[in-house]
């Protein structure tokens, strides 16, 4: 009896030990299979010749956290806005014809058109049909095989900004369905949260206030700047319209999420201004972004967008610093990520590097800053760089899009002056249905390129929701999932690594 006694308890804790063994919530299992991950890692990075199909399933299976820098109408892929096309019974242009107002690649909207026009405005079904066409919709409204062949190239720059002019009459078609075409696919590669710039908020226009702001000179006294700005917040406040406006803007944006979020995912929406368009239109869309933000949880922040280097855009930039400066006054807490330093030296004069990034922390108070590559041309970039990293403001990395637009790739990214200097960052995809790409993809290139152990990469990882716009018990929650994401992550990489011992 004794025996059998003596029996049982060995095979009982045979047992409990073999589960321990693969427990990943077990301290020395966990320790064990970051080893293995580790170790594994190191394996596929270091050397000049790298297993890139390996690395790319290993990165597919990577936790990812967060995606903090995204364009809704940029992140869906062209294919899903032809699919659209069908069901609003719009057409696509195959030639050009200005008698027609007709441009190839454009979409047609108008309901009514000419039979001139019509025998040249093609159904997303007729395109389809057409393989040599269908390719060249999405050769032009994305940077589909732009560098792989021949391509009628305009300038990077132009060919990246122009897609979004071509598939825009679509992109409005059904934001639910976008939304979850976004969700899918992020789950699918292991990412929790999403943080997208999604529709720019309403200006109302009150042409005497806006005279007052867009008739202020280039470098006009702040107490100016101040009083103009003052004048048509004021009336923002009270304007039934504009309450009106921002009141049907915050419904909107909450019920296009609604539903989404579960234990798996979350998404949150940023708002945002065009930086091209005139100063008073400017300031009183932001004054309806910082509003809205106030009234709801689904948006967490505000950014400017649109191509740095435009005229409008360099000429107004301070202004634009000192509206968000303003805005924050009234609107306290507001959290701010702004495009800032997207540009290169010959993309504008020497002088246009100087201090965009600056402006955009020091002034407008941003916690986060997209892309931010002309850092070492900043004036006192050394000043910037440990004033960055002493109020911890994130930078946004974004490979793909920076080597396409800017030309800057491998060693001539400031990702590396980031890292030297203690600048916490994040890996994001910017566009990434206009870019052919994913995040998986962008961490493919950070670790491929720059190498940074397995220890850095999780570290970047946990940034996407350390820095994140999440509110604060959110934030805890979502970390805590990352943690165990990452525990499942490495027990299933030491699990391979021991059968490819075997083998």
């Amino acid at each position: 009896m004794k025996k059998i006694l003596l029996f049982t308890v060995i095979v009982m804790f045979q047992a409990i030990t073999a589960i321990a063994a693969d427990n990943p919530n077990n301290d020395q299992v966990r320790q064990r299979n970051f080893n293995a991950t580790q170790k594994y890692y190191e394996e596929l990075t270091s050397g000049t010749v790298q297993n890139g199909a390996e690395l790319n399933l290993i990165m597919t299976m990577l936790p990812k956290g967060g995606d903090l820098h995204s364009h809704y109408s940029g992140a869906l892929y062209s294919e899903t806005y032809i699919d659209w096309l069908e069901k609003l019974n719009y057409c696509i242009y195959s030639e050009n014809d200005p008698t027609q107002q007709a441009e190839k690649y454009r979409v047609e909207t108008r309901p009514q058109i000419s039979e001139a026009a019509r025998k040249i405005c093609r159904s997303a079904d007729s395109v389809r049909k057409d393989a040599g066409f269908y390719r060249e919709v999405l050769k032009r409204w994305s940077n589909k095989d732009y560098n792989n062949h021949y391509h009628e190239q305009s300038a990077p720059d132009l060919q990246f900004f122009d897609t979004f002019g071509y598939f825009w009459a679509a992109s409005n078609y059904s934001y639910k369905e976008g939304i979850n075409i976004l969700k899918e696919r992020a789950k699918a590669e292991n990412l929790q949260y999403l943080e997208t710039m999604f529709k720019g908020a309403p200006d109302v226009d009150k042409p005497a206030l806006a005279k007052r702001i867009n008739d202020l000179p280039q470098h006009a006294d702040e107490k100016d700047i101040y009083l103009a700005l003052s004048a048509y917040a004021d009336f923002m406040a009270t304007d039934p319209e504009a309450q009106q406006k921002i009141s049907e803007y915050v419904k909107s944006m909450e019920a296009v999420v609604a539903g989404v979020d579960n234990n798996d995912f979350k998404i949150r929406l940023l708002s945002y201004v065009s930086r091209n368009n005139p100063p008073a239109q400017i300031f009183s869309g932001l004054y309806s972004a910082f509003a809205a933000t106030q009234k709801t949880k689904v948006l967490v922040g505000i950014n400017i967008v649109g191509p740095e280097n435009g005229y409008v855009a360099m000429r107004d930039y301070k202004l634009h610093m000192q509206m968000f400066k303003f805005l924050n006054q009234r609107f306290p807490g507001t959290r701010l990520s702004l495009h800032a330093g997207e540009l290169v030296l010959g993309m504008v004069p020497p002088e246009g590097l100087k201090f965009h990034i600056h402006d955009a922390v020091e002034i407008a108070g941003a916690k986060r800053i997209g892309h931010g590559v002309d850092i070492s041309h900043e004036l006192n970039a050394l000043d910037l760089l440990a004033s960055m990293k002493a109020k911890k403001v994130a930078v946004e990395v974004n490979i793909t899009s920076n080597d396409f637009i800017l030309g800057v790739k491998n060693e001539a990214h400031p990702v590396n002056l980031y890292r030297r200097f203690g600048v916490p960052f994040v890996i994001s995809t910017d566009d990434p249905g206009v870019s052919r790409n994913n995040l998986s993809g962008e961490y493919v290139l950070f670790v491929s390129r720059y190498k940074p152990s397995y220890k850095e990469l999780k570290e970047v990882v946990f940034n996407s929701i350390r820095y994140s716009f999440l509110r604060d018990e959110e934030k805890a929650s979502e970390l805590d999932s990352l943690k165990r994401r990452f525990d499942r992550f490495e027990a299933s990489v030491e699990k391979l690594t021991r059968a490819l011992k075997e083998k």
